[in-house]
């Protein structure tokens, strides 16, 4: 896996309070229908949210094939051409640059 700035710990990984089963009520005074309405909300949130990455990364695999398939074309036209043209790429390319002195 790639490490950056995506690999980085952030708000996302902070545990709630419903996570972490703390609670600002006893649990004899509070009720089972609101901790059940509590857990339906925050399962419906990340069940979103599982789609919404599957679909992205359908996305992203879509664009890397065409990637993967535009750079097989170009490697296989460059081959040929290396192949009907051979004296061009036996010759190193020379760059001529011009410089001037500054003065600072």
């Amino acid at each position: 896996m790639l490490r950056g700035a995506t690999s980085l710990s952030g708000l996302k990984d902070i545990r709630t309070m419903t996570s972490s089963k703390k609670r600002s009520i006893s649990r004899v005074q509070s009720s089972t229908h609101l901790d059940l309405y509590m857990l339906c909300k925050e399962k419906d949130r990340l069940e979103k949210e599982v789609y919404i990455l599957e679909k992205r990364k359908k996305v992203i695999q879509k664009k890397l094939d065409e990637i993967n398939t535009e750079m097989g074309r170009l490697k296989k036209e460059d081959a040929n051409r290396r192949k009907a043209y051979p004296e061009e790429f036996k010759k190193p390319l020379k760059k001529d640059w011009k410089t001037m002195p500054l003065k600072y």
